[in-house]
């Protein structure tokens, strides 16, 4: 059984996103920042938190870079945590399936 979609941290999201858009396994994104497989996978799992500092030297070995910006208040992820909780088990399953669909997903390279 599949379980319910639970939010992670913006660092585990930003890390797990990077990871995947430069096609890496954990070990291999591991391997490029001299860091153990271990913390990689810990750190996407939202089990600890990664330093600023750590997460740009991360993002980096994925291809990527973090550029942040000062900007108002947007209380957007708030308005979809209030209607992920008023979701009924049907839907909380549909959507479910369809964040394991997109795991495992392949990634489409241009010719």
């Amino acid at each position: 059984m599949m379980q319910s979609y639970v939010p992670i941290s913006p660092a585990a999201g930003l890390l797990q996103l990077a990871r995947l858009k430069g096609g890496l396994s954990q070990g291999q994104l591991a391997e490029r920042a001299g860091v153990p497989a271990t913390m990689i996978s810990a750190y996407e799992r939202d089990k600890r938190q990664p330093t600023l500092a750590t997460l740009l030297r991360l993002l980096d070995a994925a291809g990527f870079e973090l550029r942040m910006q000062l900007a108002p208040h947007d209380p957007h992820d708030e308005v979809l945590a209030e209607l992920e909780t008023r979701r009924g088990q049907r839907d909380r399953n549909r959507r479910n399936r369809q964040i394991a669909a997109w795991r495992q997903a392949e990634r489409v390279t241009d010719p």
